[in-house]
């Protein structure tokens, strides 16, 4: 007899394995076949099994979904391995700096041993100076082998005069990519959170000169990342990332939750928490206390327009693949980037800079 098929959309079976990995002692061999591609496209595969595991439940699963499981916990722990050995490097190539340096995203969760680095793929290094050190930082990093990626005049002035980073860094012996950023949003935006509040509240890390966001931070950092950018290739992942930050800490700390909604307003990314609480509930099922929820409907953009938001964030923030796409999803992702780019540039540079990238696209390339 043919296996029954409990989960008839893709996305539910997605996200309800997400929300309560448990639930897949009991899939079909149909329904495996429909979420190992789903968590692949999702960079979260690694992430679900490292969970299994954690449940007592991986050898319990089928020969070959195991497999699957473990061929991309193989490769999320090589990633790590090079990311972790990037930061070693960095560590050892800015010791004489003096200069406080915070490590941001997928390296800080794994530099502090957080759930979200459990099964955590990871691409490249984004590190955080002050931005009066930022000159001192970049020159030594160039002096011992880091090489800046080749941008054009125009790219290169975008970066220096309005971005939140430098140009990225790629040491010549090795691939990884290292994000030097002196604040955490593009100094254009519409959102300007107080750099120097996130380097004063930053946490050490045992046996690391580096240290992490604190909590609250880094929640918020993750939050405007992933809501203010517009892009969605990893968006899934994000909110996840999110959703386990928020579990891990609200367990740690009895105030959490004042304390985040706090901070939020101390640094201007209430909105962007909104969205974080709002989607990471709807879509992981994140325990978010009625409270914080109340508390946070306050910085919604009004009814009206949240429910337009839903149905942009929540078709954006699936893995961009047929199986879970519609025939708006498309429209969706233009939208939103459209919006990042109002919120990241005021008009006058947005018309500015979009004449300059239309006029690079459709220039003829020179001949060989």
């Amino acid at each position: 007899m043919p296996a029954q098929l409990t989960y008839t959309r893709p996305r539910e079976l997605l996200l309800s394995c997400l929300a309560h990995p448990s639930l897949v002692i009991n899939l079909s061999e149909i329904e495996w076949d429909m979420l190992l591609p789903l968590t692949r496209h999702s960079k979260l595969m690694g992430r679900l099994a490292e969970r299994l595991i954690q449940l007592g439940i991986f050898n319990r699963l089928p020969a070959r979904v195991q497999d699957h499981l473990i061929g991309s916990m193989r490769l999320t722990e090589h990633r790590q391995r090079m990311v972790l050995w990037e930061i070693n490097r960095l560590e050892r190539a800015l010791k004489t700096s003096g200069t406080t340096v915070l490590v941001l995203k997928g390296g800080a969760y794994i530099l502090a041993r957080l759930s979200a680095g459990s099964g955590r793929l990871l691409a490249d290094v984004d590190i955080l100076v002050a931005h009066n050190d930022l000159d001192t930082i970049e020159k030594l990093l160039l002096s011992q082998g880091w090489e800046a990626v080749q941008l054009d005049d125009y790219d290169e002035h975008y970066y220096r005069a309005w971005m939140h980073e430098i140009p990225p860094l790629r040491h010549r012996d090795r691939c990884i990519e290292v994000d030097v950023h002196h604040t955490v949003l593009p100094v254009s935006s519409r959102y300007k959170p107080n750099p120097e509040l996130l380097l004063t509240e930053a946490r050490p890390v045992e046996g690391c000169q580096f240290k992490v966001l604190a909590p609250c931070d880094m929640i918020l950092h993750s939050a405007a990342h992933l809501f203010l950018d517009g892009e969605f290739v990893n968006g899934l992942r994000d909110l996840s990332d999110i959703d386990l930050l928020l579990r891990e800490f609200s367990q740690k700390d009895s105030r959490f939750w004042t304390r985040l909604l706090h901070r939020a307003a101390e640094m201007k990314l209430t909105r962007p928490l909104f969205y974080a609480l709002r989607y990471t509930r709807r879509m992981l099922k994140t325990p978010v206390p009625r409270r914080a929820v109340v508390a946070a409907e306050f910085y919604s953009p009004g009814r009206r327009m949240a429910r337009i938001m839903d149905a942009l964030f929540e078709r954006a923030l699936m893995p961009d693949i047929p199986d879970v796409n519609d025939r708006w999803t498309p429209l969706a992702r233009r939208l939103l980037l459209m919006r990042s780019h109002w919120l990241k540039m005021p008009p006058a540079l947005l018309a500015y800079h979009t004449f300059r990238k239309s006029v690079k696209r459709w220039r003829p390339s020179a001949p060989k």
